[in-house]
């Protein structure tokens, strides 16, 4: 019997790292939470942020979530940083190509929470496509088709020697936090719970910190 976990796409290296046995759906969020609304087949489902759970549990559609890590975002460029992109106010130049993540995909919604803090929401203009999830933004940046993007650190770390970082102004930095929760028209429910508790476990725990993921607490 094979669990079918929904997962953001930043987990789409360390949890097949964790648990291999398991039937793996990786995207944006947002477009995983509307499936399970949609009553798509469903066990667990792993987001990357708490609202979109918040969402589904107050819709009695999964069982109470919990954070079991947390991330941080990035700006990336190429490593041949071609517009010479050296801080987040750079972005603002004319002519930089600059790619995010739709609003309502959390990468998306916590990239427009630094920019807001920053007071930099004219970069935004600079937006030649908007992603359905961060690992299309991280594809673009490494392939060299944009000069910039914002994404979490462990989707960067995926793509060492081709992309470089641009660090983001501390108290500019959203809270990421990511909440797991079993669904509730699950047919597996004890294995799927159990699926929940490993994530919480000191091995699981583990692996995502060596990925680069935080603490949950």
């Amino acid at each position: 019997m094979l669990l079918t976990i929904l997962a953001a796409a930043s987990l789409t290296n360390v949890f097949p790292a964790i648990d291999a046995r398991e039937r793996y759906s990786f995207g944006g969020s947002n477009a995983l939470a509307a499936q399970i609304r949609q009553g798509a087949p469903a066990d667990v489902f792993a987001s990357a942020n708490t609202a979109l759970p918040a969402q589904l549990y107050r819709a009695h559609l999964v069982e109470k979530p919990v954070v079991f890590t947390r991330n941080a975002l990035t700006l990336i460029v190429p490593r041949s940083n071609p517009a010479h992109i050296r801080r987040v106010a750079d972005l603002r130049r004319h002519g930089v190509k600059l790619v995010v993540a739709a609003a309502g995909v959390p990468v998306g919604d916590y990239t427009r929470v630094v920019l807001r803090r920053m007071h930099e929401g004219a970069v935004l203009r600079n937006v030649v496509s908007e992603e359905n999830d961060v690992r299309d933004v991280l594809a673009k940046v490494a392939l060299g088709e944009a000069d910039a993007g914002f994404v979490y650190t462990t989707d960067a770390r995926t793509v060492r020697g081709r992309v470089a970082t641009v660090g983001i102004r501390r108290s500019a930095e959203p809270i990421v936090r990511y909440a797991v929760a079993v669904v509730k028209s699950s047919a597996h429910k004890p294995a799927a719970r159990a699926y929940v508790r490993r994530l919480l476990g000191k091995p699981a725990q583990k692996v995502l910190r060596a990925a680069g993921f935080l603490p949950r607490k």
